[in-house]
C-alpha cells in the first residue's frame, strides 16, 4: 500500500508569530536576530524581508544593508516554544505518528487515519485550516508518498502553501527543479555539481 505522509511547514514561523502578537508589525519587514549593529545572526525574516535577500544564519549588519527599512527584532523563543506546542497537538490530533524536525516543522505518516479523515489531502487542508484557526499563524504542507518528497513538495508553493507529488507524477514535477531543492544538498554542494554541469535535479 501507498503511503500518504504529510510535511507541515510553518511560514517564517518567529517573524510570524511576531507579526501576530503586534500588528505594528504587519506587513512590514520584520527581521528576528541581533540588532542591526550587533555581531549576531539573523534568527528568522518575514517574507517582506526575503524580498530584499534577507534569510536566516546572515549577519543582521548584512541584513541591515540589504534591508535598511527593516524592523529587528530580539527573539522570544519562550513564545515560540508555546506556539510550537500548540502546532504539535494539532498534529498529533491526527495520527500518533509525528517526528518534529525542528520547532517549526514535522512529517506525519498519515496512512492509517485515511479511514477517519479523508484523503491525504482533505488531512493537509484540515491542518492548515485547523493551525490557522487556533494559532492565528499559516503553514505550507507537502503531500508524497515519502518524506523527501513531502518535505520537497512544502516548499513549492510557500507561503500558505498545499502542494501533492504523487508517484505518479514526481519524475516530471522534480526534473526541472534545481539540485538546490534536493534535501541535504547546501550551497558547497550545489556549486560542485554545477561544476560539472548538474544544475537540475533532472541532470542528476
Amino acid at each position: 500500500m501507498t503511503r500518504s505522509i504529510l510535511h507541515v511547514d510553518m511560514d517564517a514561523f518567529y517573524a510570524s508569530v511576531e507579526q501576530r502578537d503586534n500588528p505594528d508589525l504587519r506587513g512590514k519587514p520584520v527581521i528576528v536576530g541581533a540588532g542591526p549593529h550587533e555581531r549576531g545572526v539573523v534568527s528568522a525574516a518575514s517574507y517582506e524581508a526575503r524580498r530584499f535577500g534577507v534569510h536566516s544564519a546572515m549577519p543582521s549588519r548584512t541584513a541591515h544593508k540589504l534591508c535598511p527599512q527593516g524592523v529587528f527584532v530580539p527573539p522570544n523563543m519562550g513564545k515560540y516554544s508555546e506556539a510550537s506546542h500548540q502546532i504539535m497537538a494539532i498534529l498529533e490530533g491526527f495520527t500518533p505518528f509525528v517526528e518534529p524536525l525542528s520547532i517549526d516543522e514535522a512529517f506525519l505518516d498519515v496512512t492509517g487515519a485515511l479511514r477517519k479523515f479523508g484523503d491525504a489531502i482533505t488531512i493537509a487542508k484540515r491542518i492548515k485550516s485547523n493551525i490557522r484557526s487556533q494559532t492565528g499563524l499559516t503553514a505550507s504542507v507537502g503531500v508524497a508518498p515519502n518524506k523527501f518528497l513531502a518535505k520537497l513538495a512544502s516548499d513549492l508553493k510557500k507561503p500558505d502553501g498545499l502542494a501533492v507529488i504523487t508517484e505518479e507524477d514526481k519524475v516530471r514535477v522534480l526534473a526541472p527543479l534545481p539540485v538546490s531543492k534536493i534535501w541535504g544538498v547546501g550551497k558547497v554542494t550545489e556549486k560542485r555539481l554545477q561544476e560539472i554541469g548538474i544544475q537540475t535535479i533532472g541532470d542528476l
